[in-house]
């Protein structure tokens, strides 16, 4: 009766040794996927940030880099630029609601708390036309970004449709007198 016992003890030992094995080996590749994943910040969800100040913006422009595309808001002498970032099924001006085509898989609705327009004048600081591609930006060859559209500027927010090609992971950097606005090429840190 004890050798069957003692033999059925050491057969559960050595399956549940085996299950722990195979259970390792299982997470050996989740791990080696987490590894290559984009860093914390990285994700499709809304991101904002606070404002300090209406400072008008200047320029908006674009780059390509290796395993993202970035579009920077610059606004000198803004210090951190408020902002909200957020996929949208189809871009609608602030205001009046009217919807602004833009093309790509995705859209990315970037507010930003600075006018295109000196606040105390009225005048345009950023030559953007409601509906137009930005102005000096060409993403023709880029790996994900695939459109830009203007979409004006209300009470001291300025408001662009960036179309991409599938909705990916983003990040925002606050800077001081810019806004960094990442877009990853893929859901892997792969090129």
């Amino acid at each position: 009766m004890r050798r069957i016992g003692a033999a059925l003890a050491a057969l559960v030992l050595a399956g549940a040794g085996l299950g722990a094995a195979a259970t390792s080996a299982g997470a050996a590749p989740a791990t080696a996927a987490q590894a290559a994943a984009y860093p914390t910040g990285w994700g499709s969800g809304t991101k904002s940030g606070a404002a300090t100040g209406t400072v008008p913006l200047k320029n908006i422009r674009t780059g390509r880099h290796d395993c993202y595309d970035r579009m920077v808001v610059d606004v000198p002498g803004g210090g951190d630029v408020g902002y909200h970032v957020q996929y949208v099924d189809r871009l609608h001006q602030d205001g009046t609601g009217d919807y602004i085509p833009v093309g790509g898989g995705a859209v990315l609705e970037v507010r930003v708390s600075a006018p295109s327009y000196a606040p105390e004048t009225g005048t345009p600081t950023y030559p953007g036309q409601v509906g137009r591609p930005l102005p000096g930006v060409d993403v023709g060859g880029y790996s994900t970004f695939r459109d830009t559209r203007f979409a004006g500027s209300l009470e001291g927010e300025t408001q662009v449709g960036l179309g991409v090609r599938a909705r990916l992971p983003f990040r925002v950097i606050q800077l001081p007198d810019r806004l960094v606005i990442d877009v990853a090429h893929s859901w892997t840190s792969s090129r």
